[in-house]
């Protein structure tokens, strides 16, 4: 399949209630919106179906999953084929009874799942308790073909690890997609906040530039409260983007109201960018062995 040298990508930024089918019906809107202004590749926030419910432990929460296929996958597969495009959706998967995975789905334009990606790195910290609903992805580091070209796709905590985003570019993605869920402790001074949001920024446009490839990174925004009320919550901050191969940013969220952002990719500046830092030619790869150790004792 061959890729489309120029090709138009939206991400959709949006807050989120605890009613799944409005939640829904909103992101199926901003696609259609999306679509409507020339985009052909679309991607979905984190976990777009719900609030962020990883803020604490309850059984009672993986109601919430559901298989893929399933209806969501099946919904948002009709649409692409509606549409003629691919979309990039995050669902909380059920794959067996106790076994669940934060996982991204991509349709393709006629409709069919093109391929998933299980979230890799799981975070267990205050406020983000994914260890408790997730399994480790056991699928890898794999790129999945689309007529909108070889999406590297990642979800939100990989977003820290060069790693995965070397690996997918290695085997041959042509763009680097973050569905993503973070935000602020509402407790913590401008700095601090300034400081969290800059380094989440800096790390993903990293990636392009050491990769030579775009970056879609789709966060949410809004406050979610704490069901348990044991912290006041998280402050999604938004702050969504699109980056060329350079680390440039091609667009940008703000970090309070829903947006849509929509950009023309020109994929042959991958190619030249590639060729004036040929960082992949000059990697010492007889000198890393010792990356695969979790420390150097």
């Amino acid at each position: 399949m061959t890729s489309p040298a120029k090709l138009t990508v939206a991400l959709v930024q949006q807050s989120n209630t605890d009613n799944a089918k409005d939640n829904m019906a909103k992101s199926i809107s901003a696609i259609r919106e999306a679509a409507q202004k020339g985009a052909k590749l679309v991607v979905l926030q984190e976990l777009h179906r719900s609030l962020y419910f990883c803020q604490t432990e309850n059984v009672d929460v993986f109601d919430l999953a559901e298989t893929i296929p399933g209806p969501s996958s099946n919904a948002l597969g009709e649409l692409a084929k509606e549409l003629s495009i691919v979309i990039v959706a995050s669902l909380f998967e059920k794959r067996a009874t106790g076994l669940y995975h934060n996982t991204a789905v991509v349709l393709e334009q006629d409709g069919s799942i093109a391929g998933k990606y299980r979230k890799m790195h799981i975070p267990d910290d205050p406020g983000f308790y994914e260890k408790f609903y997730f399994t480790p992805g056991d699928i890898g580091f794999e790129p999945i073909q689309t007529s909108a070209g070889k999406l590297g796709v990642l979800v939100c905590w990989d977003q820290w690890f060069p790693e995965a985003a070397r690996l997918m570019a290695m085997a041959g993605a042509e763009v680097l997609i973050y569905p993503t869920a973070i935000g602020w402790d509402p407790n913590d001074d401008i700095a601090e906040q300034t400081r969290q949001k800059d380094a989440w920024v800096i790390s993903q446009r990293a990636h392009a530039v050491a990769n030579g490839v775009p970056v879609i990174s789709c966060n949410r925004v809004g406050h979610e409260s704490d069901p348990s009320a044991q912290s006041d919550g998280i402050s999604f901050w938004g702050n969504s983007f699109i980056s060329g191969p350079q680390g440039e940013l091609l667009a940008e969220a703000n970090n309070t109201d829903e947006q849509i952002l929509v950009v023309e990719i020109d994929q042959k500046r991958s190619e030249n960018v590639r060729r004036i830092w040929p960082f992949l030619r000059d990697r010492r790869i007889d000198h890393y062995k010792d990356l695969t150790k979790i420390y150097r004792d």
